[in-house]
C-alpha cells in the first residue's frame, strides 16, 4: 500500500524546487495542493503539511482546524508576518531555506515513516589485531539478527579490506556499494536504504549491506552518520565493521554505538596489540566488551585475555569447523549453530538490552 506524501501549497517556484529536492534526496515525494480546496481535503489525514506565506494566510483565514505536522517555509530568513501565520495556523516550525533543509529532510522521514516499531541500536565491531575476524564476526551478527526476526544494516567502514560483501557472499548482489552512494542531506529514509542496497529478506526481515568495493575510496563521515542514524531511527540493527586505525568515519561510528565489541584471537601479541587499542578506547572515554575467539596455541583462557587487554569479557568461542574452506567458497558465515553463531547471538542479545547511546 503506498503511504500517504506531504502536502503541500508553495506557489513560488523556486521555494517549491528547494522543497522537492529536499523531499527527493530523503527519499520521499510531495502532493502539491492546487488551490485551498486541495489542502482543505488533504489537511486532517497528510502527515505533514507545508505552506508558504500567503498559503499560511490563506488557510488562517479559512480557520482550518488545529493538527500537528504544520510547517511554514520561506526562502532564506522567514520575515516576521510569517511568525504571525505560524500562530494563527497552528504551524510547529517556520523555517528558511536552505539553512534548515537537515532538519526539514528528517521531519519529513519522521512523518511519513511514523514511529518506529522497534528500538534501533549500534554495533561497532573491531578487531584486537589485524585478521582477528572482525569483520567475520559482524557478518556473524547480522545473521543472527535477522534470526531473531530484526531488521538489519551491515556497514562496512574499512575501505582496507577489500569489501565485506566478500565476506557475506554477495559481491554479485545487484546494489550500490559506497563509493556510489550518494548522500546530499543530512537524513536518507532508511527505505530508501533497502531498496537502494543488496540484501537477503526472510518474511518481514531484511539483511541489508553496505559495502566497500575493492577501490579503497575513502568514505565520507557525514555520509556515514547519515546512514547510521536513518537506519536507528528507523527501528534497524546497525553492525558496523571499523578498521582498527582512527578515522573519522569510524569515530562517528563509536560516538553513536550502542555496543562496541573487540574481537582478539587467543594470542600472547594479539592481547598486546588489542591493549593498544584499549588504550586509545580509555583516552576517548569509550567502553568495549570483549570477544576471545579461539584456538589459543599457548593454553591462554578467554577470562586471562580480558584481564591482559583490560576489557569485560563478554563470551569466548571456540574455532568455527570449516569457517575458512566456506569463506573462501563464497558462503556467509549465517550457521544458526556452532561457536560462532552463539558467540554472535549473545553479542545481540546484549546489543538489544542496552540502554542507547548519548
Amino acid at each position: 500500500m503506498d503511504r500517504a506524501r506531504p502536502l503541500a501549497m508553495v506557489d513560488n517556484d523556486d521555494l517549491l524546487d528547494d522543497l522537492l529536492k529536499v523531499a527527493a534526496a530523503a527519499g520521499f515525494d510531495v502532493e502539491r495542493a492546487a488551490d485551498l480546496a486541495a489542502v482543505r481535503a488533504g489537511w486532517a489525514h497528510a502527515p505533514m503539511v507545508v505552506l508558504d506565506e500567503d498559503a499560511a494566510r490563506r488557510c488562517a483565514e479559512t480557520g482550518l482546524p488545529r493538527r500537528p505536522g504544520v510547517v511554514l517555509l520561506a526562502s532564506g530568513s522567514p520575515p516576521p508576518v510569517l511568525f504571525e501565520h505560524g500562530v494563527a495556523v497552528g504551524a510547529e516550525r517556520v523555517l528558511g531555506l536552505p539553512d534548515a533543509e537537515s532538519w526539514l529532510a528528517g521531519a519529513i522521514a519522521d512523518a511519513v515513516e511514523g514511529p518506529a516499531k522497534d528500538t534501533g541500536r549500534v554495533m561497532a565491531v573491531i578487531g584486537g589485531r589485524g585478521g582477528a575476524g572482525a569483520s567475520v564476526f559482524a557478518a556473524a551478527a547480522g545473521y543472527a539478527a535477522l534470526r531473531r526476526g530484526r531488521r538489519v544494516l551491515l556497514v562496512d567502514c574499512d575501505p582496507m579490506a577489500g569489501g565485506l560483501d566478500l565476506v557475506l557472499g554477495a559481491e554479485r548482489l545487484d546494489g550500490l556499494r559506497w563509493p556510489e552512494l550518494k548522500l546530499s542531506a543530512g537524513r536518507v529514509a532508511a527505505s530508501s536504504l533497502h531498496s537502494a542496497l543488496p540484501g537477503n529478506e526472510r518474511g518481514q526481515s531484511r539483511l541489508t549491506i553496505l559495502s566497500c568495493d575493492r577501490a579503497n575510496s575513502e568514505l565520507d563521515p557525514q555520509a556515514v552518520a547519515t546512514v547510521v542514524g536513518s537506519a536507528k531511527r528507523g527501528g534497524e540493527l546497525v553492525i558496523c565493521d571499523l578498521p582498527r586505525h582512527s578515522t573519522e568515519p569510524a569515530r562517528v561510528v563509536l560516538d553513536r554505538a550502542d555496543l562496541i565489541v573487540v574481537v582478539v584471537p587467543a594470542e600472547l601479541r594479539a592481547c598486546a596489540a588489542a591493549r593498544r587499542l584499549v588504550e586509545r578506547f580509555i583516552d576517548e572515554g569509550r567502553e568495549a566488551q570483549l570477544v576471545v575467539r579461539g584456538p589459543a596455541p599457548g593454553g591462554l583462557r578467554a577470562e586471562e585475555v580480558a584481564s591482559t587487554v583490560g576489557l569485560n569479557l563478554l563470551t569466548g568461542m571456540l574455532a568455527e569447523p570449516g569457517l575458512a574452506m566456506a569463506l573462501e567458497a563464497g558462503r556467509p558465515p549465517a550457521r544458526p549453530r556452532g561457536p560462532l553463531a552463539e558467540a554472535a547471538d549473545l553479542a545481540v542479545e546484549v546489543l538489544c538490552g542496552v540502554p542507547d547511546a548519548a
